[in-house]
């Protein structure tokens, strides 16, 4: 196949979901700015009445709409406007958080936008932990 045949990318564009560091804190503050917006600071507050901290019901109302929110910001970035593309966003975020401190504040305030806190067991409780003596 030459290379007239193949279709044109976009010109001195990394590959869809590649981000520097420097470009993921970008992507991560508009997602951030876009949960506090009015109207998505509103459906996800619907969606987390309607959850009524079930987490069940959690994953039902309230994932789908945070992912919405993420979907509307990061197409911009080349990633694909669907779950797998937010679930990119998100491994991508991920590699970049144990090197940066800023990047790991920021992806630890957009969970707490969504996740409910996790709440560990208190030490040594529960069944299958080995009793200190």
């Amino acid at each position: 196949m030459s290379s007239l045949q193949r279709p044109m990318a976009a010109p001195a564009q990394a590959p869809p979901g590649s981000l520097s560091a420097e470009q993921a804190k970008v992507v991560l503050a508009e997602v951030i700015k876009a949960f506090g917006s009015p109207e998505n600071a509103q459906r996800m507050e619907e969606a987390r009445d309607n959850a009524c901290n079930d987490m069940g019901k959690m994953l039902q109302f309230l994932l789908p709409v945070a992912t919405q929110i993420q979907q509307d910001v990061i197409k911009a970035y080349g990633f694909s406007n669907d779950g797998e593309g937010v679930l990119k966003f998100a491994r991508l975020i991920k590699s970049y958080e144990s090197q940066d401190p800023e990047i790991a504040n920021m992806s630890g305030k957009l969970k707490a936008m969504f996740l409910p806190p996790m709440t560990l067991p208190p030490h040594g409780a529960g069944a299958g932990g080995v009793a200190a003596s």
